[in-house]
């Protein structure tokens, strides 16, 4: 909940300026006419205290930074969501790009990949690696290993994080 100007119903406030200095108490009044001979918003940062502390902040820029920061909370809180992508182990090189394509979309949106590999038969355990590590290489520029390269049984598999 952001308050601001007007909605500040405190007789006194602490007053910080545009560049952070201590103005001191002041009357609300005198604090919002401060706000608009310099074009600026009058914001509490804290409503638990007394007298609430208020600063300064250039017109629009208030409620800028408090959507950014919902959105950045929402961002972080936000479990990220995991896409699983499956490749064989011989696999052409076209769909290789396509695939390649598609984890890096999903990279780049926030979401972490986990490219696997299905095995037929114990030999394709190797060919299986040598593609994961390629396409770590290949996607290096918007994702990062979380996971090493993990062979388990019928799949070889590893989970990439967006940067």
């Amino acid at each position: 909940m952001l308050m601001m100007n007007n909605k500040i119903k405190a007789k006194e406030v602490q007053l910080t300026g545009l560049e952070g200095e201590d103005l001191g108490i002041m009357p609300t009044a005198d604090a919002l006419a401060m706000a608009q001979s310099h074009k600026a918003d009058l914001v509490c940062t804290s409503l638990f205290s007394s007298p609430p502390p208020c600063k300064l902040v250039l017109r629009g820029m208030a409620k800028q930074e408090a959507s950014q920061q919902k959105r950045e909370e929402r961002h972080r809180a936000g479990d990220v969501k995991v896409k699983e992508i499956r490749l064989t182990p011989y696999i052409e090189e076209h769909d290789y790009d396509t695939k390649k394509a598609q984890m890096q979309k999903l990279l780049q949106s926030g979401n972490a990949v986990q490219p696997v590999i299905r095995l037929q038969g114990k030999k394709e355990g190797e060919p299986a690696r040598k593609l994961l590590e390629q396409l770590v290489a290949d996607l290096a520029q918007a994702g990062r290993k979380e996971t090493g390269i993990q062979i388990s049984g019928k799949q070889v598999t590893v989970k990439l994080l967006p940067l």
